[in-house]
């Protein structure tokens, strides 16, 4: 087992962002996705900061959606369409795993999609601009991806996701989650904590899903879990505590 490489560094932020330019990621780079989701939210989170002295809530929080879709390439919108268009129709294994596998977007991943983002929004918009939330739960949902790749059998070999498989991540999850929680309670010190319960909830039920209809997980799994966990906790982060 390896530690944190630069090489690594280098092809997380490759395969997690447009930037880098196209590397082939390895069992490295999936320690350091905790890092670039914090890296991610803190981005975010000032972006957000800075556009809500500038416009009204609503459009603060439409420029944080379309620079998060654009930071990420999309990579994570395209995992969550692939797989409500796999896992959410009444298919056997097989299809669900070719529909996954088919470029193109159907009725099911087009409904979700359009829900979560009209979700995001609207949860941003509902809640004061603060980068500490947006770094712990973009560094939660990076830190997800990680726990369900260990957690679940790889059901695609020679995909996207084939190079993350062979490590051991018990120490880069533990890492991240602890992050994330501390940088949660310095958010708020009692609604943090909820905050980070309803991003968990919000990628293990994408797990659960996947590990009852496909056997395991694929990258679109990965990608959907991530996208869950951020919607679900944008969304607690907007209740009235």
């Amino acid at each position: 087992m390896t530690g944190l490489t630069v090489k690594g560094l280098g092809q997380a932020v490759a395969f997690l962002t447009p930037l880098g330019g196209a590397r082939a990621p390895s069992s490295d780079a999936l320690r350091w996705f905790p890092v670039i989701g914090l890296g991610l939210g803190l981005a975010l989170g000032g972006i957000w900061w800075g556009a809500g002295r500038l416009w009204p809530a609503p459009v603060a929080a439409a420029l944080v959606v379309a620079a998060d879709l654009g930071l990420t390439g999309l990579l994570h919108v395209d995992g969550l369409t692939d797989s409500a268009d796999g896992l959410l129709p009444p298919l056997d294994r097989e299809r669900r795993l070719e529909v996954m596998a088919t470029p193109g977007v159907g009725a099911f991943g087009m409904a979700t999609v359009v829900v979560v983002l009209l979700l995001r929004w609207s949860a941003l918009a509902s809640t004061a601009p603060d980068p500490l939330l947006l770094a712990a739960l973009w560094c939660l949902s990076r830190t997800a991806m990680v726990i369900i790749a260990a957690a679940l059998p790889y059901v695609r070999p020679g995909g996207l996701a084939a190079p993350f498989l062979g490590g051991r991540w018990v120490a880069t999850g533990v890492a991240g989650i602890l992050a994330a929680l501390a940088l949660s309670v310095w958010w708020r010190p009692v609604a943090g904590p909820l905050v980070v319960a309803a991003a968990v909830a919000g990628a293990a039920a994408v797990a659960v899903v996947a590990r009852r209809r496909i056997g395991g997980f694929t990258g679109d799994v990965l990608g959907a879990g991530g996208m869950m966990a951020e919607t679900l906790g944008l969304v607690a982060a907007a209740a009235r505590w």
